[in-house]
């Protein structure tokens, strides 16, 4: 049976355990590849064409037929893929303690779902059998495990009547575009002090500071929620993308 976490799929996340964490990925079939788009603002950004997918074992038929899986189970039906999401992220949490490390989860790792505003049901156990119990989200059903994402969206993260209505333990950071297009979305996360993600061309030609930013390395690991705010997380094009002439990646000289 097809997982929908993926644990120590990359070298990157690897890494993190060095740091002390230990990284589950859930990858998603992305933009309009199922036939639904699961990156609203793709388009924009003009960041499908040299999508993630394209880079390295990503690219394989069997990764593509997992990742459309995935994408059809949560598409059409949310109850078993919510239960079973569950099901794996708590034995995911009991292996991390297993190995005396911190459990990190990305759910969006080739989508931009905004998991936040998606609540479910989940059957709990009682004394006399199981009740179906409501949250909110994901993040309300294990409130001491970090999440995280990139997002292309730039007002995820809302302040309602001057009350945070977002999960605090789920850290995103936001994903720049050079294409044209995409601008006001830069400018706003910017604006606001985001920490900010942008794929540069080479290694050699990414800069020590962007828009006045100081810039960290993001392909050593991707434990992000330790990167400060304000800052730029530094990651260098792959696979398409080293290719790409939409603005998606910028170049630096």
């Amino acid at each position: 049976m097809t997982k929908l976490l993926s644990i120590g799929a990359d070298a990157k996340t690897i890494k993190g355990n060095k740091k002390g964490f230990i990284t589950a990925i859930q990858y998603l079939s992305p933009y309009k590849t199922s036939g639904v788009n699961l990156c609203p603002n793709a388009k924009n950004a003009e960041c499908y064409v040299g999508c993630l997918e394209s880079s390295g074992h990503m690219n394989f038929k069997q990764s593509r037929d997992a990742r459309l899986y995935r994408t059809k189970l949560y598409l059409n039906n949310q109850a078993e893929y919510f239960n079973r999401l569950t099901k794996e992220i708590t034995a995911f949490i009991k292996k991390a303690e297993r190995k005396g490390l911190t459990p990190l989860i990305r759910l969006n790792g080739t989508s931009d779902i905004r998991w936040e505003n998606i609540g479910f049901y989940y059957p709990e156990k009682t004394g006399t059998g199981f009740k179906p119990v409501y949250y909110r989200n994901i993040m309300e059903v294990f409130p001491d495990i970090q999440f995280y994402d990139y997002t292309k969206i730039p007002n995820r993260e809302k302040t309602i009547n001057g009350i945070q209505d977002f999960p605090e333990n789920y850290d995103l950071t936001f994903s720049y575009s050079g294409a044209p297009g995409f601008k006001k979305f830069n400018d706003r996360a910017l604006k606001e002090g985001k920490r900010v993600a942008v794929v540069f061309d080479k290694v050699e030609n990414i800069p020590l500071t962007f828009h006045g930013r100081r810039v960290v390395s993001g392909d050593d690991t991707d434990v992000r929620h330790l990167d400060p705010k304000n800052t730029i997380v530094a990651l260098y094009a792959k696979g398409k993308a080293r290719k790409d002439q939409t603005g998606f990646v910028v170049r630096c000289k």
